[in-house]
């Protein structure tokens, strides 16, 4: 799978690590869909990987600090990903 989708894995992983209770298990789940992608034989569609994104959008505004930087990142490295998705 992709290096993006690796990379914005761990920065989930490193943001639930540093987050809230009242966020965490929102990354953690965004995080698991990730890990699944990576190690699984399956891809998100363009529709899943927007409501990532969106989701990751949502989070970073209710954060701060490293939380946020972390997912500022992971919400980068996803949007690289999906760029890259072929249009269907």
């Amino acid at each position: 799978m992709s290096e993006q989708l690796k990379s914005a894995r761990d920065d989930l992983e490193q943001a639930e690590k540093t987050a809230d209770d009242e966020v965490r298990e929102d990354i953690r789940e965004t995080a698991d869909a990730f890990a699944d992608y990576v190690v699984g034989d399956h891809a998100p569609d363009h529709a899943v990987m927007d409501q990532h994104l969106n989701d990751l959008r949502q989070l970073s505004e209710q954060v701060d600090g490293n939380t946020e930087d972390r997912l500022e990142s992971a919400l980068e490295a996803a949007e690289e990903y999906r760029e890259g998705i072929d249009q269907a």
